[in-house]
């Protein structure tokens, strides 16, 4: 997969299948759509296109709330896109500028005359064009003038719950990350760098690796105890997560760790992926570290006997 940090860089196709969002998470209702996308390129001797944005165009038109949070950074984004078997990903840095074109000009300047458009696929929800005025109406009204045809993918639902990257925020902000997996169709991951903590776990028998996410747009789940997959380079390993402040230290500030087991290296400034499983329990204050040692003792027996379940 070809991948474009502007629209400047990208050449004009003779036969441009593309798709347009945000694609946060790229859910399982995302991939329905980048599948059937990739499906319609070859059915039509055409290559894959899909527009996508950065910055959140939330984060631009609402700059008082910056709450919102990705549950995909742009390097996980494009990964999962290239496995799904996209050609083209274009990243667009959203600006006022770009999301003051009015429909018209969005589809003439953007679509045709910079990409090529001949097949548009979109979800049933799709915005887009100046106060995201543009939607299924504005596409059918300018098919015959600019020559396209349009594709609809309708709503798809999992339990009967409307799949949306909104639910999977709230379901990982409650530290549902079953959940969470279960409308992404993949387990919730983080990707950071270990650096030096304070190595207190070591003197109970836990040391943990701490963890630097360097996105700060990057959802972290709620805080708590998780089962979790650790890679490093080509390895994988099982392990034990944490997120929180550590009360029981008094910590001031909230912490990503993650117990290896069976690993004892120092990793010191390698990066590491951890894929987030199980939710065990939530963060609590115990008495000491003796107490805590014991609870860590209890959350390590409980992780292995998820793992062993999944055997």
């Amino acid at each position: 997969m070809k991948i474009y940090q502007h629209l400047s860089e990208f050449k004009k196709l003779a036969n441009a299948v593309v798709t347009i969002g945000t694609f946060d998470g790229v859910h399982y209702g995302h991939q329905k759509i980048v599948k059937r996308l990739c499906e319609l390129a070859k059915e039509t001797g055409g290559e894959s296109v899909i527009l996508t944005f950065f910055p959140h165009p939330r984060l631009i038109l609402d700059p008082e709330n910056q709450n919102l949070k990705m549950i995909n950074t742009v390097k996980q984004k494009a990964e999962i896109l290239a496995g799904l078997g996209v050609d083209h990903l274009i990243i667009i840095p959203f600006t006022r500028d770009f999301s003051n074109l009015s429909a018209r000009e969005y589809i003439q300047q953007i679509l045709i005359d910079t990409i090529g458009t001949k097949y548009i696929i979109v979800g049933y929800d799709h915005r887009f064009g100046k106060d995201r005025k543009g939607g299924m109406p504005e596409l059918e009204l300018y098919a015959k003038d600019f020559d396209y045809k349009i594709e609809l993918i309708k709503e798809q639902d999992i339990n009967d719950v409307a799949v949306s990257s909104t639910k999977i925020r709230q379901a990982l902000l409650k530290g549902d990350v079953a959940l969470a997996a279960e409308y992404l169709g993949y387990p919730f991951s983080m990707e950071g760098r270990v650096v030096k903590g304070d190595k207190i776990g070591r003197t109970i028998g836990y040391p943990t690796a701490n963890i630097f996410i360097e996105e700060t747009y990057k959802l972290i789940p709620s805080d708590g105890i998780y089962a979790v997959t650790v890679k490093m380079g080509d390895e994988n390993y099982r392990g034990m997560a944490y997120i929180g402040q550590r009360p029981t230290i008094n910590g001031m500030t909230r912490n990503i760790e993650v117990n290896i087991f069976d690993f004892n290296k120092e990793i010191y400034g390698q990066t590491i992926v951890m894929t987030f499983l199980q939710f065990l329990r939530h963060d609590v204050k115990f008495t000491g570290l003796e107490a805590l040692k014991v609870q860590l003792h209890e959350d390590k027996q409980n992780t292995l006997a998820y793992f062993n379940q999944l055997k």
